[in-house]
């Protein structure tokens, strides 16, 4: 589908239901990066439906605790507590992931919102540029190594988990240039120094939108027919954030002039996220693999439609497993499930 600048106004002014409830009692959810922006506003909708366990996973300890105390004062929310995920570091993910392991238990949605904008390239402990590293890295390691527990939650319970990743409408505007897919290795490529010009920084948002929406694609189509899993991405519309805020010069100018024209507030932006993890209760596997804007299945954009994009789709995945496959449990996870 072609998606032109007019539609995106028309997408931006276009009338906006109110959010979505459900009776969450008993369940647990789990909102990444839930301390500020959408993933607060998020946060907020979901406590207010009585969740049995609402663990908001956060980078910053203060800013968390922050945002846990405001919850609580706001909401009166006494099931939600502050877990530390740095999705800079894959030993943080894999420490999430244990403690998890040992305190977790049951697992109904997982909102994977965070993200981070950066101009420059700056790498990780890896080596990885970081907007490649938290945006598209370490999301899919923390889905997988927490599938299982959704899993065994669909069994036990008879439900229908969630997985849902926060995307965006500009992956339309994204592709992957031709001499990265003509290489060997299209992520490392991606992600290396040598690549990570001022230019390709410039696009690099949208690129990992992109790269987001072929995850969810490729994770529900590689996911076991046998686990009710839903995995979907959800475009939020152009709302204030706070992700923004490391733009300047002229692109801060021309993001500033936008924000006032046709921004949208955050907590509307937020019932879109909150819509992707709850809506369509009754028909939920008919959101599998779906990209999701203004509360309905939306087409994708024409590259990840095409055969070359069908093709680097599957490649990337093939990558992004061998990656991930090095932290502990992701080989059993794979084969178990994928």
């Amino acid at each position: 589908m072609k998606f032109s600048f007019s539609a995106f106004i028309k997408g931006q002014r276009s009338r906006r239901a109110p959010v979505t409830t459900a009776d969450l009692s008993g369940k647990t959810i789990l909102v990444v990066g839930a301390n500020a922006g959408l993933g607060f506003e998020a946060t907020k909708h979901f406590a207010t439906m009585k969740p049995g366990r609402l663990i908001l996973a956060c980078r910053s300890e203060t800013r968390g605790q922050e945002a846990l105390e405001k919850l609580r004062a706001e909401i009166n929310c006494t099931t939600a507590e502050l877990w530390i995920l740095d999705l800079a570091d894959f030993g943080s993910v894999q420490s999430f992931a244990d403690k998890f392991e040992r305190e977790g238990g049951r697992l109904d949605i997982i909102l994977a919102n965070a993200a981070t904008i950066l101009p420059k390239y700056q790498p990780t402990r890896q080596g990885w540029e970081t907007c490649l590293q938290v945006n598209c890295l370490s999301m899919p390691l923390l889905a997988l190594l927490l599938l299982p527990h959704m899993v065994k939650t669909a069994e036990q319970y008879g439900t229908v988990p969630r997985i849902v990743v926060v995307a965006s409408e500009v992956h339309h505007w994204a592709s992957i240039e031709r001499r990265v897919v003509e290489g060997p290795n299209i992520l490392g490529t991606l992600g290396s120094k040598e690549y990570c010009t001022s230019k390709a920084m410039g696009t690099r948002y949208f690129l990992t939108k992109l790269l987001n929406i072929m995850f969810v694609r490729a994770m529900n189509k590689h996911l076991s027919t046998t686990a009710p899993i839903v995995v979907n991405a959800v475009n939020p519309g152009y709302c204030y954030s706070n992700i923004r805020t490391t733009f300047s010069g002229f692109q801060a100018l021309i993001d500033s002039l936008m924000e006032r024209a046709i921004a949208l507030p955050t907590e509307i932006g937020s019932r879109q996220l909150v819509w992707a993890a709850l809506g369509m209760e009754n028909k939920p596997l008919g959101l599998k693999g779906e990209y999701i804007s203004l509360e309905k299945v939306e087409e994708v954009s024409d590259y990840i439609l095409s055969p070359e994009g069908a093709t680097v789709q599957e490649r990337i995945w093939t990558e992004l497993v061998q990656i991930l496959t090095k932290a502990e449990r992701v080989s059993e996870v794979v084969n178990v499930h994928l």
